[in-house]
């Protein structure tokens, strides 16, 4: 895919904490919500805005 979001340093670690079998579907997740919402690099900050999204079923 052309539009790769990057990641900082501090969003990888963020990422580290979630369980290994489920990190791939969660990065997965939080790259297309960056990249719906026009977002290229993903800081702690997309991260979570990401991951509040994600708990939000409505």
């Amino acid at each position: 895919m052309a539009d790769l979001v990057q990641w900082t340093a501090a969003a990888e670690a963020r990422l580290k904490e979630i369980p290994f079998f489920v990190r791939p579907a969660a990065r997965k997740k939080i790259e297309k919500y960056a990249r719906e919402n026009g977002i290229t690099e993903i800081s702690e900050s997309v991260y979570q805005e990401a991951k509040n999204q994600f708990g939000r079923k409505s």
